[in-house]
């Protein structure tokens, strides 16, 4: 480096499949920056989705703000294509101008590691330290014979002239310098070390972790070394070769692995019912992921999350809607909040305030209309409103006792997380 460069930024990316459990990642690391005043921590999230979920996950835990000079969002897309990485460099100038020391860089399920890799080596004011991969322990257990099918299928889809999700999800362990196994407590032991064995001849150079709940220590991730480009050189020009070869961008973005995305969007709540059968009879094995803001009847003063992974469900409370707040006298607002809440909500819905359903559903193209059209379905009906407002009661099969976060899966038992109730060749 010569003297007149300034000094390169840090970057870690936290990479993997779409609900592996990045963002929990992400939030614990911003958490434990707290506590080292010295670092600056620079966020930059990647959504797949155009409704920027995890920035508002984000924005409403206080670990960090999106008005924050050091927090930069890219939404609708992955930024392994031209159009993503042009985004990125956009991310990357607005987080370094807010003195930055260490940058924790969030991915989309669907990116692609190799244009995004090649994009942080040649980044005059970046160097990339770690590729933390995380993998869906219970995804891999359920979906994927604890990933031993995972290369097989993979190794298949390009002898065919194809890349499938089996493709992804091979290289985005292929280019790790660490593997995490996500949700390592929602399996047994042998399961868990059923998937390491399974994906360790996937990257023998790779550290692999079992993680629960993002329980990953920040000064492990600050302390991680150079990333090795020369490691990966040859497998990500062996893809490269491959892609011009056939003709394709398949490293470039989702819809070249047919996965898609929809945006739901409806003031009205969802009937907790209809939720319930649409969740138990609707959800495929294609729906890879669906997460946003909604409400029921039955909780008409909570902004709950939703946040599905393949088989299991999460709920959790954000927060409370303002126009709750306004209709709870017990809380003694000053009339100067009252004022900023009523200011915030006019022009809003006369029936629901600010009140309303907001959720992207991500999957496989073919089967992803049918359960965003199910999901629709969902929504209160005119008669069913009137009820709500007139005090009536809904069948609500959904645990009464939600705190914090809660989750199903209906391949396996209920689960409950304690604070609710309960190498080179591949591509030739």
């Amino acid at each position: 480096m010569q003297d007149n460069q300034a000094p390169q930024i840090p970057v870690t990316i936290l990479n993997g499949f779409l609900g592996a459990g990045k963002t929990t990642l992400l939030q614990n690391l911003l958490v434990q920056a707290r506590g080292l005043p010295d670092t600056r921590i620079g966020v930059i999230v990647n959504e797949m989705s155009e409704l920027d979920v995890d920035g508002a996950v984000l924005d409403t835990s206080e670990v960090i703000s999106r008005r924050d000079p050091r927090f930069a969002s890219i939404p609708a897309g992955s930024i392994s294509g031209a159009a993503g990485l042009a985004h990125f460099s956009a991310a990357v100038d607005k987080v370094t101008r807010g003195s930055a020391s260490h940058i924790l860089l969030e991915t989309s399920g669907s990116t692609h590691p190799w244009p995004l890799l090649e994009a942080i080596r040649t980044h005059p004011a970046l160097r990339l330290h770690g590729f933390l991969s995380v993998v869906d322990t219970v995804t891999l257990a359920q979906d994927h014979d604890c990933g031993r099918t995972i290369l097989p299928k993979a190794s298949r889809n390009l002898a065919a002239g194809k890349r499938g999700i089996e493709n992804l999800l091979a290289e985005q362990v292929m280019f790790a310098s660490r593997i995490l196994l996500s949700k390592m407590d929602r399996v047994k032991p042998e399961i868990l070390q059923a998937v390491a064995q399974a994906i360790h001849p996937i990257n023998p150079f790779a550290d692999i972790m079992g993680m629960q709940w993002g329980n990953v220590r920040l000064a492990d991730v600050l302390a991680l070394p150079p990333y090795d480009h020369a490691r990966i050189a040859k497998l990500g020009a062996e893809l490269t070769d491959w892609d011009r070869e056939h003709g394709t961008s398949s490293m470039a973005g989702a819809e070249d692995y047919r996965i898609d995305s929809i945006v739901i969007s409806d003031p009205r709540p969802f009937h907790p019912q209809r939720l319930w059968q649409v969740y138990n009879h609707y959800l495929g094995t294609g729906i890879y992921r669906s997460k946003g803001f909604f409400w029921l009847p039955t909780r008409d003063r909570l902004q709950l999350l939703w946040n599905q992974t393949a088989g299991s469900i999460g709920l959790e409370i954000m927060n409370y809607w303002k126009v709750a707040t306004l209709e709870d006298e017990s809380l003694n607002l000053l009339p100067e909040e009252r004022d900023e809440m009523l200011r915030r909500i006019a022009g809003m819905s006369p029936d629901f305030g600010d009140r309303r359903c907001r959720m992207t559903v991500i999957g496989d193209r073919d089967g992803l209309e049918e359960f965003a059209d199910a999901l629709r379905g969902c929504f209160c009906t005119a008669d069913e409103i009137a009820a709500w407002k007139a005090g009536e009661q809904f069948d609500d099969p959904w645990p009464s006792t939600v705190r914090r976060r809660m989750i199903w899966n209906r391949r396996a038992d209920f689960v409950a997380d304690g604070l609710g109730s309960s190498g080179s060749g591949y591509a030739a």
